[in-house]
């Protein structure tokens, strides 16, 4: 009898013991599932966050891209025969730029900017120079070898007493004189026309300037 209740106990404390091995492993087991489960959801949720922010970011670039330069050309009103632009970009760039206008008006530049405190310049200036002045907040006077040499005179006076203002030979542009601002460009015929006054007053550190008060000294003296 004393041996078969030994073996019984033993048998029953055998059975507790795999029962409670069985448990144990079973909580090793959830505990391993739900550090997988919350990794895992981490890790979709990581995954999620990126791929949203690469989607934005490609659907802000794809919109950048697809931003297009228009141009309207005003024929009555105060400025007459103004064309203006909208959608120019303001990215620092080295090299040459293919500018849609000429002169240029706006649009990718140099990181540095041509001196514009009423500075006159004998010699045609490059154009990725002179459209940072431009985003400055200068009126940038342009002319060719077919203005009259009286106005020209009139029109470098004035540059030379208007802080924010340059002027220098463009021999490509089809008028005679061109007045510039960032986004805008008027042709004149005389230094006389009263657009001339006009258009100082409206746009040397005008409401188009992106970068009002910015400097036009300590760039690009020549």
């Amino acid at each position: 009898m004393g041996s078969k209740g030994s073996n019984t106990k033993g048998t029953a404390a055998d059975r507790r013991a795999k029962i409670e091995e069985l448990r144990r492993a079973e909580k090793a087991r959830e505990r391993r599932y739900r550090i997988l489960t919350i990794t895992s959801c981490t890790v979709i949720v990581a995954g999620l966050a990126v791929g949203g922010y690469f989607l934005m970011d490609t659907g802000d670039k794809k919109e950048k891209k697809q931003t297009k330069v228009t141009s309207q050309t005003v024929r009555t009103g105060t400025f007459h025969g103004m064309t203006t632009w909208k959608g120019l970009t303001q990215t620092h760039v080295r090299g040459k730029v293919d500018y849609a206008m000429s002169p240029p008006v706006g649009g990718d530049h140099n990181q540095v900017w041509q001196n514009c405190s009423g500075d006159v310049y004998p010699k045609p200036l490059e154009n990725e120079y002179a459209v940072h002045a431009l985003e400055h907040g200068a009126v940038w006077v342009t002319y060719t070898d077919k203005a009259d040499a009286k106005d020209l005179t009139a029109l470098k006076t004035r540059v030379r007493n208007t802080p924010y203002s340059l002027m220098s030979p463009y021999p490509d542009q089809k008028s005679p004189i061109i007045l510039n601002a960032w986004g805008h460009q008027l042709p004149v015929e005389k230094a006389s026309d009263p657009q001339v006054a006009a258009f100082f007053k409206k746009f040397v550190q005008g409401d188009q300037t992106p970068e009002p008060g910015a400097a036009c000294t300590g760039g690009k003296p020549s």
